[in-house]
């Protein structure tokens, strides 16, 4: 089995996943998670200090490992995603480039108009 690119996953329509990964990238730049952030952080530290069981500790400890990496998930798809998005603007503009130098505007140029609006997509 081969793993496909997220960006080539499913052809022209967005996925469940890419629809989610999406949604979560959004919360996670907003302040409201941060805000969650620095209290999961505070909640450790208070543990810590506390001197609780060694079982809130640990759960401390699971919290944050789990909140890491879902977000590893999360920025290593949004960079897949970027990066394929990139690539693909950089080949339509080469291509009508082309296109342009040749004479004939055709098809590259219909793609590049595409891809500039793919933007409000990814």
């Amino acid at each position: 089995m081969a793993l496909q690119h997220p960006a080539d996953r499913g052809g022209d329509e967005r996925g469940r996943l890419e629809r989610l990964a999406e949604s979560g990238s959004r919360f996670t730049s907003s302040p409201l998670f941060f805000v969650l952030c620095v209290a999961l952080v505070s909640l450790t530290v208070a543990v810590h200090v506390a001197g609780l069981a060694d079982k809130w500790l640990l759960l401390a400890g699971d919290a944050m490992t789990a909140v890491t990496l879902l977000l590893l998930a999360l920025l290593k798809n949004s960079e897949l995603r970027s990066e394929r998005a990139i690539q693909r603007k950089l080949d339509a503009i080469a291509s009508a480039l082309l296109e342009a130098q040749e004479g004939a505007p055709g098809k590259a140029h219909k793609d590049l108009r595409n891809v500039i609006r793919m933007e409000d997509e990814t």
